[in-house]
């Protein structure tokens, strides 16, 4: 196939499953079905008609307004679709057409929604977490990173997130971090293995503390203001899934 048109035809489809995500992002934290009833507007419940649901294109359409309330309708949603397709693309660009690729393109939507998620509402759902897991372990069955590693990313991603929020939880006597971050690392150990899911938590870690201490001078937050961690550990996975092997290689190459 064509280079541009093999980018053409993963784009699209990375739009059209972005369309999906953001349905899931809407609802999984609300514990409504994704199935049942059709898109609707938030606010006034009308059904969005075929043609206002095409993504990017529809919410440029109506002027981020839905056709029946005028209500608005959040930026998030063409967001969403945009960077679902560019996901998509660079993880093409990556993979080429390999098995590893499907793999790699469920990670990153898992990421996607995990990311808008947890950014909004301060969860992440087990709806995606364990799940993902055993999807992750699954295919290391067969596909990189191989099971020895996806099986030690699991225990030693959450393994360590967990000692982490256990020793705050003792020390300071409140919660510092939640069990959601803990699967959600062990989810990317499963897919990554665990020498990606570690520089994932070193990434996230470091950028989170950039932020949160943006935060407290610019936004006179104290210290202990919840940051939504999961957003940092999905950038910082996706990046690590992307370029993070030569990296961890060169490191390695220093102990030879």
């Amino acid at each position: 196939m064509p280079d541009a048109l093999a980018l053409l035809l993963v784009a699209l489809s990375g739009l059209a499953v972005g369309s999906f995500l953001n349905v899931c992002i809407y609802r999984l934290p609300r514990g409504e079905s994704l199935a049942w009833p059709p898109s609707h507007c938030p606010a006034c419940g009308a059904p969005i008609k075929w043609h206002d649901n095409v993504p990017i294109v529809g919410y440029l359409a109506l002027g981020g307004r839905c056709r029946a309330c005028r209500g608005r309708i959040s930026p998030v949603y063409p967001i969403v679709e945009a960077a679902t397709a560019a996901l998509f693309v660079l993880q093409y660009l990556h993979l080429g057409w390999t098995p590893l690729l499907a793999v790699r393109l469920a990670f990153s939507c898992a990421m996607i929604v995990l990311f808008a998620v947890d950014l909004e509402h301060q969860v992440l759902p087990n709806a995606i977490t364990l799940p993902g897991i055993v999807v992750g372990l699954a295919a290391s069955l067969v596909l990189p990173p191989g099971w020895r590693s996806a099986l030690i990313g699991v225990l030693v991603g959450g393994g360590v997130l967990w000692m982490i929020a256990e020793v705050y939880l003792r020390a300071r006597g409140i919660e510092g971090m939640g069990m959601g971050d803990v699967k959600m690392l062990a989810m990317i150990g499963a897919f990554l293995g665990w020498p990606l899911a570690l520089l994932t938590l070193v990434a996230a870690s470091s950028a989170g503390a950039v932020v949160g201490l943006g935060v407290m001078v610019i936004g006179r937050k104290d210290w202990q203001y919840a940051l939504p961690f999961g957003t940092f550990l999905a950038v910082g996975a996706v990046a690590a899934g992307l370029w993070g092997q030569p990296l961890v290689d060169w490191y390695a190459s220093l102990y030879r």
